[in-house]
């Protein structure tokens, strides 16, 4: 009777250990998953703020400035209910940041002129430009696929983004070419200014009516020719030897059938 009240009392024990331990492992779990999701809402919060401080640099509409907003609000609020310690800071930023999308859908800002867009001097800025327009790209085709943006408004945001990172992509080279060629390294120099004229020459034939195509052409023809002079100058026994086609008029001929 004894050993069988003992047996009782071990498998009753035994059950509440399993009890106490299935229990312990589900609340583990679901801490577990809380963390998980305020870090990915931390994350898309951190992203798009760090976006938000670099438009600075670059030319950037209401549109994708209200778009940003939308989505730091999205993961305020989802945040918000899981946030514990933190719920009374994401509430105070959450009224913050609904009061600037109200004021800027109250009174939105003309989009600026991309043509007035120029390249930073510091290449750690041109990093960053970079890098923010790459990031912002993936953000507003994550927003447009999940129907949070208008399809018009993406097209035309999509392009002036498109747009921008050509101009970035053509100043650089053109500018390391105009390095090259201070430092009298020609033969590099003509690579660059050839590789950004055949970037232009791709897109004119997409976008023959682009002002800044057309000048940034005719900017690295002059570029060329001046760094073919410089090149003759500084070599002009090997420049008599062998002489070679013009790289402008090669650039640009019209392609060979076979």
């Amino acid at each position: 009777m004894i050993f069988a009240s003992v047996l009782i009392l071990l498998g009753t024990l035994l059950l509440l250990v399993i009890g106490i331990s299935i229990v312990q492992q589900q609340k583990a779990r679901v801490e577990a998953e809380r963390r998980n999701e305020l870090a990915r809402h931390r994350a898309v919060i951190d992203e798009t703020e760090e976006v938000l401080s670099n438009t600075g640099l670059f030319p950037c509409s209401s549109d994708l400035i209200l778009m940003l907003y939308r989505r730091v609000e999205d993961a305020l609020t989802g945040a918000l209910p899981i946030a514990r310690n933190q719920s009374s800071d994401f509430e105070r930023r959450l009224i913050d940041l609904r009061g600037q999308i109200q004021a800027l859908q109250s009174a939105p800002k003309p989009s600026p002129a991309i043509e007035l867009f120029r390249l930073p001097d510091s290449d750690r800025q041109i990093l960053t430009l970079v890098q923010t327009l790459k990031k912002l790209k993936a953000i507003l085709r994550a927003e447009h696929n999940k129907g949070k943006v208008d399809p018009s408004i993406f097209s035309q945001e999509e392009q002036r983004i498109d747009s921008l990172q050509l101009r970035i992509n053509v100043d650089s080279m053109l500018g390391r070419g105009r390095a090259a060629c201070f430092m009298k390294q020609y033969g590099s120099a003509k690579q660059m200014v050839t590789k950004a004229l055949a970037t232009l020459h791709t897109i004119k034939a997409q976008t023959p009516n682009d002002p800044f195509i057309a000048h940034k052409v005719e900017e690295a023809k002059a570029m060329l020719e001046e760094i073919t002079g410089a090149q003759k100058s500084a070599h002009p026994v090997l420049a008599k030897s062998k002489p070679e086609d013009d790289d402008i008029d090669v650039l640009f001929q019209p392609k060979k059938k076979w």
